[in-house]
């Protein structure tokens, strides 16, 4: 079984490498839907809906395209690589919209900027 470390991944945004990446994180669900009658003895469900989130950590970076890119509302084409872009590499690909941008700075640290996206229609998940 293949384990990866966190330092090999990476973030493209409409194409372009987004800098200074700390994490991210990919959330894939999906809805049941009850078909339960009278008379079932147990409650019973069928496959609903899928949906997707994503959200992105950043050391906040403004000669970035890509993080200039990722305005709340922006529609856009992401790109996860969790174990880097090899060939062979896995990797979730998708349209977003970009639901929420949080920037954050203290005397002590370094300014740091957080993205949350909604998928839209589906996610693909392939390989390089």
């Amino acid at each position: 079984m293949a384990t990866h470390a966190g330092s090999e991944g990476l973030v493209k945004v409409g194409g372009n490498t987004l800098a200074e990446v700390r994490s991210f994180t990919l959330d894939i669900s999906g809805e049941v839907i009850e078909d339960t009658s009278m008379g079932d003895s147990f409650r019973s469900y069928k496959a609903g809906l899928g949906s997707y989130t994503a959200s992105v950590e950043c050391f906040f970076d403004e000669t970035d395209t890509a993080q200039n890119a990722l305005d709340v509302g922006s529609s856009l084409t992401l790109e996860l690589y969790p174990e880097g872009a090899a060939s062979g590499d896995t990797y979730f690909t998708g349209t977003v919209i970009v639901t929420g941008k949080s920037v954050t700075s203290s005397f002590d640290g370094m300014v740091e900027v957080a993205f949350t996206a909604q998928g839209t229609g589906g996610i693909t998940e392939t390989t390089v």
